[in-house]
């Protein structure tokens, strides 16, 4: 599966769109990472812990979304885009989501 940020793919013609394609998980915070990410804030910096989290998020999210383009009969998903949002205290829910499409 092809996945662009922009509204088309490099060298591809896009023959037809067929739908929304979109994947989302949802991530809590744990107790080990809060204790660290806690103590990370009285020195600063990176809360690496947070950050691997996200990534891994991010890729579930992705992934997610490249099956339900899959299933849509779909090459690629174009104008990839993320968003978040609290779910409850200390969980976030991560979507991608882009227009599926077929290419020639």
């Amino acid at each position: 599966m092809i996945v662009s940020s922009t509204d088309s793919v490099p060298g591809r013609e896009i023959e037809e769109a067929v739908g929304i394609a979109r994947g989302s998980t949802v991530r809590a915070r744990n107790a080990g990472r809060d204790i660290m990410a806690s103590l990370k804030s009285i020195v600063g910096g990176e809360i690496k812990e947070y950050t691997k989290l996200l990534a891994d998020a991010r890729e579930s999210a992705v992934q997610r979304m490249c099956e339900d383009a899959s299933r849509m009969g779909a090459d690629a998903v174009v104008n990839v885009r993320f968003t978040t949002s609290a779910v409850m205290q200390g969980a976030a829910e991560i979507l991608a989501y882009g227009t599926a499409v077929k290419l020639k």
